[in-house]
């Protein structure tokens, strides 16, 4: 699997975020091809890094990166929603971090087989574990229109998005849509003349929406950032890179909802809500510099953010 190539974004904040200790228990919750976890792993000596992750490309491809630290390392293939459940299959009470990169590894959307890439042809798949579940071709060919426009605008803040599903339902009457290029193409032309004239790609909205739904994105994270903290021992560090404004906002809101959650009125002396602060934040947002937009402009919509376990 040596083919699964992926430049780890903002490497360098994410490890200063961590503050890796090197007998500490740390967690990878996003693996992709190991570029993380290797700068993670050489830091530890009796420590110990589980590595999670739904593909299997991207395992196999980690597992040989990360060969070298023997059984420091421990990759266990499954969804990151599930850390609770992993960590306590791996004995580990609490960790001394976590981190959580929330994007699309670059193997797996320039792997046109894979069917995240409007501009390549492929089935219509877009799945990150290919083992089962719901295929973007499922979606785009048996969800009502009202469902369809619902996750182009939300998942996708798709302003066409009425336009687009509408097109989706007319089309599948005629025949099932298959491929990925059939798809972009169709979205395209649902759209008015300006809009298929802006520099993004018409059908770069649509596909994000897709894949989110596909894979259930938001819903893991909103699962693995109500879970995650509490799995973090006193003065542990989380840190979470997303890409998208959702996903960020997720980030931000279950942080805050930690450092500053108190729901009394203002007018109260104390305290009588119950609220316990459980983390507080580390910085500001971080975002890539020029050096490594040059290297990588995929990561210019990065942002991490980082917070303690108090």
């Amino acid at each position: 699997m040596s083919e699964f190539r992926h430049a780890p974004v903002l490497l360098a904040e994410c490890i200063a975020g961590l503050q890796i200790r090197p007998e500490g228990v740390y967690v990878d919750g996003t693996l992709g091809g190991g570029g993380h976890s290797y700068e993670i792993a050489k830091r530890l000596t009796t420590g110990r890094l589980i590595g999670i992750d739904r593909d299997e490309n991207a395992l196999a491809a980690a597992g040989e990166r990360l060969r070298p630290f023997g059984d420091r390392v421990t990759l266990v293939k499954s969804n990151f929603d599930r850390i609770g459940e992993i960590l306590d299959e791996q004995g580990v009470e609490l960790a001394d971090g976590m981190l959580f990169d929330l994007g699309v590894s670059s193997p797996q959307l320039d792997d046109a087989r894979r069917g995240f890439s409007y501009m390549a042809d492929a089935p219509l798949d877009m799945r990150m574990d290919r083992s089962g579940g719901l295929t973007a071709r499922e979606l785009v060919n048996t969800w009502s229109e009202e469902e369809l426009k619902r996750i182009l605008y939300t998942y996708g803040e798709e302003r066409y998005a009425p336009r687009i599903a509408a097109a989706i339902v007319r089309r599948r009457q005629e025949r099932e849509i298959e491929g990925t290029l059939e798809l972009a193409e169709l979205i395209r032309s649902a759209m008015p003349a300006a809009a298929r004239r802006e520099k993004q790609h018409p059908a770069k909205r649509s596909f994000q929406a897709i894949r989110i739904a596909v894979n259930d994105e938001l819903g893991s994270v909103e699962r693995m950032l109500a879970m995650a903290p509490d799995r973090l021992k006193k003065g542990g560090r989380l840190c979470v890179i997303s890409f998208h404004s959702l996903e960020d906002r997720l980030v931000k809101q279950a942080i805050h909802k930690r450092v500053d959650g108190c729901t009394c009125p203002k007018s109260l002396p104390v305290c009588v809500c119950g609220f316990k602060q459980s983390l507080k934040t580390v910085g500001g947002v971080v975002t890539a510099g020029e050096e490594e937009l040059e290297r990588n402009p995929r990561a210019r919509s990065a942002k991490l953010r980082v917070a303690e376990r108090v």
